[in-house]
């Protein structure tokens, strides 16, 4: 593999596996060149929640974030490519959707901040440790 070649983490939440779209998204990263490296369907435990969201501990939009993520099934997927994580941030748009393009895959399938579909790894470093969390190294 190339240098430049990254894993991410990605998570289809709640909102986009009850309203069916799942396969449309994956297909959209699937398109840009990237590789489905592991996948899984599970519903979070508040605290796996708790884990993942940890910087937003004590922010007034905290427990909406864990009560929201952990209220159905979500999609985990580690997607691998060249420049993953930022490929994978700019295919989702802006985390508000009402600020996301067109074309973006908040902008075409969300409405609300509150349910804005999918989360992606800010970063390398933050990828890792989301990885850790939902995967083993098996």
């Amino acid at each position: 593999m190339e240098n430049n070649y990254e894993s991410t983490l990605v998570l289809l939440k709640p909102d986009a596996v009850r309203r069916k779209v799942c396969g449309e998204i994956i297909a959209r990263f699937e398109r840009k060149g990237l590789t489905i490296s592991a996948m899984k369907l599970l519903t979070l435990t508040p605290e796996m929640a708790a884990e993942h969201y940890a910087e937003h501990k004590g922010k007034p939009f905290y427990l909406g974030l864990i009560e929201f993520i952990t209220s159905g099934p979500v999609v985990a997927l580690v997607l691998t490519g060249p420049n993953a994580v930022k490929m994978v941030r700019n295919m989702m748009g802006a985390t508000d959707p009402a600020n996301a393009a067109p074309g973006t895959i908040r902008g075409d399938y969300a409405a609300i901040m509150s349910k804005n579909i999918v989360h992606g790894s800010d970063s390398i470093a933050s990828a890792e440790k989301e990885i850790a969390i939902y995967f083993t190294e098996q």
